[in-house]
């Protein structure tokens, strides 16, 4: 009731069409199911596309330079009727389809009812939504690439599509890992099977920032200024860098697995902004490297845990070649064991061929009635267990691993090893310990006490290390 109270308040407050506004219809009662038979029956299956960047760019240059082999594929012609975007005098870096027309108000879309599908690739979560929301109600099926829409709105968007009469679609492979078809695998690959873990690489600014620091040697401020400079960046990396955009799209691969919707702020979420060149250097005197992961897994207990961090992989890891701005998926279940999933998880033809597989499987008459998997009574918890590395930036002083020590056994936790390699600069004095597998929450309370004492410099920096097994794997 909120939501649909909230979606009638925005059209209420946008009476009319203005450039690129919020401005779906005021009545919310779907038009008749026009859009869905047409597409059943019909010779021709309609878009209209919100967005006409780089991303909207590719669906259109695909559509193009494959109409005859989707024709032949599907039965039906697939065309773009209109393209809606914020500036309709701005020059596109793509060609129109014959019959196609730039609009600037979402009405000229959602209220034609001879279109069908509404491809939602403007990005946002407020005008997005909107739309979202106004072309489902109103009959058409939706393709988006919009992982935050989805991430924060989830269960309202669950609810609505469960809610249609008709046959409407919500379609988002695109949402997650950009051209990576971990989506549709997570609705049809797994329905036999019980996923334990998900690991993932799913961010690919920051991993190509990972690669830099630790192939070339860069600083944490050099990889980011060169992520920058190639358009891995936005100008305001902090979604990339703070995990967050990882986290978002944890959550969604977290309802499809284990059938939980997950408040994001559940999910312990650290960035790689603490990372340093020595951190690197220990990982390499462990066999290892660093890697930004988003990692769910069910526990002993039957619940389950996640979290996205910089986490300690060995060098024979599945995931520690994956370098670049590459993206990559470890699924470890039941009846397939290992299943990986590797490719490029951003740009316009990645993303685009993504949103046209959802197009073309809609468009043969593909539906799912539950388009996030069942739901399931599993719970969350806010917790997990980890072999842990630490690093300690100190002053030197006499009793320092004495003191390390104690602080440790106080809380519980055991220490494997303990690493210094040569100082070579004052500031720079740091060592590093490994733990046996303990909870984070001790590990917390561990952080806490060591940087009260004089000799350390700074909060200690600390990451899950991936496998529990890391030694049996060097």
């Amino acid at each position: 009731m909120r939501f649909q109270l909230a979606l009638a308040a925005a059209a209420a407050a946008f009476p009319s069409a203005s450039a690129f506004a919020p401005t779906p219809s005021q009545s919310h009662a779907r038009s008749t199911s026009t859009s869905a038979l047409r597409m059943a029956d019909g010779d021709t299956v309609t878009l209209g596309i919100f967005g006409g960047g780089t991303v909207g760019g590719g669906i259109v240059e695909i559509l193009n330079k494959k109409k005859a082999y989707f024709k032949q594929l599907t039965g039906k012609n697939i065309e773009v009727k209109k393209v809606c975007v914020r500036d309709a005098s701005k020059p596109r870096d793509f060609a129109l389809p014959e019959g196609c027309s730039i609009v600037t108000s979402y009405d000229d879309i959602l209220n034609d009812d001879g279109i069908d599908m509404a491809v939602e690739v403007m990005g946002g979560t407020t005008d997005a939504k909107d739309v979202v929301v106004s072309a489902l109600q109103k009959g058409k099926s939706v393709v988006t690439a919009n992982k935050a829409l989805i991430a924060a709105d989830l269960s309202e968007i669950e609810a609505l599509v469960d809610s249609l009469e008709d046959d409407a679609q919500f379609r988002y492979e695109a949402a997650v890992c950009g051209g990576i078809p971990i989506i549709r695998s997570m609705q049809s690959d797994f329905v036999g099977d019980e996923i334990q873990l998900m690991s993932g690489i799913i961010n690919g600014c920051t991993n190509f920032m990972l690669t830099a620091m630790d192939r070339d040697g860069k600083s944490y401020d050099e990889a980011l200024s060169q992520a920058s400079d190639l358009g891995y960046a936005e100008a305001d990396p902090t979604l990339d860098v703070g995990g967050f955009d990882a986290r978002s799209k944890l959550k969604i691969l977290m309802r499809l697995a284990y059938g939980i919707d997950v408040d994001e702020e559940e999910i312990t979420c650290r960035g790689i902004t603490e990372l340093t060149k020595i951190d690197f250097e220990y990982a390499k005197t462990l066999g290892g490297t660093i890697k930004l992961l988003g990692v769910a897994e069910k526990t002993d207990g039957g619940h389950v845990s996640a979290y996205v961090s910089p986490c300690y992989v060995t060098n024979d890891d599945p995931l520690a070649s994956v370098s670049g701005a590459t993206n990559a998926i470890e699924v470890i279940s039941d009846n397939l064991v290992s299943s990986i999933y590797i490719g490029q998880g951003a740009g316009r033809y990645p993303t685009a061929n993504s949103c046209i597989n959802d197009i073309v499987a809609l468009a043969k008459g593909d539906t799912t009635p539950l388009p996030f998997n069942p739901a399931s009574d599993t719970t969350f918890a806010n917790n997990y267990e980890s072999v842990f590395f630490l690093r300690l930036n100190y002053r030197d002083q006499v009793g320092i691993t004495r003191q390390v020590g104690e602080v440790c056994e106080k809380h519980g936790v055991s220490i494997h090893s303990i690493l210094q390699n040569p100082i070579a600069k004052s500031q720079e004095s740091a060592f590093a310990i490994v733990t046996e597998k303990v909870e984070y929450a001790a590990i917390l309370k561990v952080i806490a006490d060591i940087e009260a004492l004089n000799w350390c410099k700074g909060k200690p920096f600390y990451m899950p290390v991936l496998r529990e097994d890391w030694q049996e794997r060097l």
